[in-house]
């Protein structure tokens, strides 16, 4: 009767253990590929797709320099254009309260307070930009207003504040009175927005 029991309990350890050890083998067992095959001289032998590899000649150091630049040309004409539309947006809301006030002095109060709430949201975004970036900025409000940021600074703050405006500008070797040239000297900037728009950079 003993002998029986540890034959049982033998049998059943045994068991366990045949369990687990092929549990871990089925664990390490690697999933199954089917391979499409080619009959070559009677031999199947396995036929896989490899994925395309493109090898380039090391760019010309003239075309690394230009493509530098037009990659800067691109990221600054990404942060500056976002600021010009807004410019734009401001400036249409701005004209359309000032139509409908009817006095001279709740129009320089409305432009004050629309200056103040602007320098509060803007300030310090605007002064991160680069020479480069802020260059570009002006002759996007341009594009997207129709006039130059100097015209726009004389229209709603007088000749004297544009005058000022205008020298702040000038000691970063830069001008309000910049106009866009879609045609010629901003032919790329153009292009870099369009590209933008079309959702291609």
């Amino acid at each position: 009767m003993l002998r029986t029991i540890h034959i049982v309990l033998l049998m059943v350890i045994m068991g366990a253990m045949v369990a687990v050890e092929s549990g871990a083998q089925s664990k390490n067992i690697s999933p199954q590929v089917i391979l499409h095959g080619r009959i070559i001289d009677g031999d199947t032998i396995p036929h896989v797709r490899l994925s395309d590899v493109y090898c380039y000649a090391k760019m010309p150091r003239q075309a690394r320099r230009a493509y530098i630049r037009y990659t800067r040309l691109v990221h600054n004409v990404k942060i500056a254009l976002p600021y010009a539309r807004i410019c734009a947006d401001r400036i249409s809301k701005i004209d359309a309260a000032l139509k409908t006030l009817a006095t001279e002095k709740e129009q320089k109060a409305y432009i004050k307070k629309a200056e103040k709430e602007l320098f509060a949201e803007f300030e310090k975004p605007l002064r991160n930009l680069t020479v480069s970036q802020g260059r570009i900025l002006i002759k996007l409000i341009d594009r997207e207003t129709g006039d130059t940021s100097y015209a726009l600074i004389r229209q709603l703050k007088g000749k004297f504040s544009a005058f000022m405006w205008q020298a702040v500008a000038r000691l970063f070797g830069s001008s309000l009175k910049s106009e866009y040239d879609a045609e010629d000297k901003d032919a790329e900037i153009e292009r870099i927005v369009v590209a933008i728009d079309n959702g291609e950079i």
